[in-house]
């Protein structure tokens, strides 16, 4: 009966992730499309592509993923500029869009639980 308890703890655990992986990414494409209204940009492809996960402390000393989703967006609609997504557990630290679309300046989002 041992080894059906770790298997069903590990089941449970990959079921976790994966669902907690889903909600971070809903929340990544969300701040993608608000930072792209935001800076008169056209969000593409309605998605955005997770590129980086480690384990990082949040403000209350708790273990919890840091993760960075990256996206395209659009200023003219025929081309396509990088931009990235970086969130900290569910929190979104930031949205930065490609600096080139418009020299010297980089558009950024910044939303911490409690700011609202």
């Amino acid at each position: 009966m041992t080894w059906e308890l770790g298997l069903l703890i590990a089941a449970g655990l990959v079921a976790w992730y994966w669902y907690a992986g889903m909600h971070a990414r809903e929340l990544a494409a969300v701040a993608g499309q608000r930072a792209c209204a935001a800076a008169g940009v056209q969000f593409l492809d309605d998605s955005v592509a997770l590129t980086y996960l480690r384990f990082v402390r949040d403000d209350a000393g708790q273990l919890v993923f840091r993760r960075e989703y990256r996206f395209e967006f659009s200023d003219t609609g025929d081309n396509r500029r990088p931009a990235v997504v970086r969130m900290r557990g569910a929190q979104i630290e930031w949205v930065r869009l490609d600096n080139e679309w418009q020299p010297g300046q980089i558009a950024q989002f910044v939303r911490r639980e409690g700011a609202d």
